[in-house]
């Protein structure tokens, strides 16, 4: 089954928000759809980024998947903007 992560910007904190409760809620969000195989914070050009890797069947399904993600962290925390991309022959290809 192919590789897929959403990979969204973090803005700020939603008032009441631990920033230890972010990561956990948008795996959480995957899991209930797909399988996940990890998840992680990552600081990029001085930015928070949250990244969810999760399997599935195609990228319509996986950009459904990464929308539902985005829409339950937003509950968390902002995220201006996020990416999907798919793994194929060893490199992340943007699907959305």
């Amino acid at each position: 089954m192919p590789d897929y992560r959403v990979t969204m910007t973090m803005g700020a904190l939603r008032p009441g928000v631990s920033p230890a409760d972010v990561l956990p809620a948008a795996k959480a969000a995957a899991g209930e759809l797909t399988m996940v195989e990890a998840a992680d914070v990552t600081i990029v050009a001085g930015s928070a980024r949250i990244v969810i890797r999760f399997e599935s069947d195609d990228s319509e399904l996986a950009t459904q998947i990464a929308e539902h993600v985005v829409a339950t962290t937003r509950n968390s925390v902002e995220v201006p903007a996020f990416t999907v991309t798919e793994r194929a022959r060893g490199r992340w290809f943007r699907v959305r």
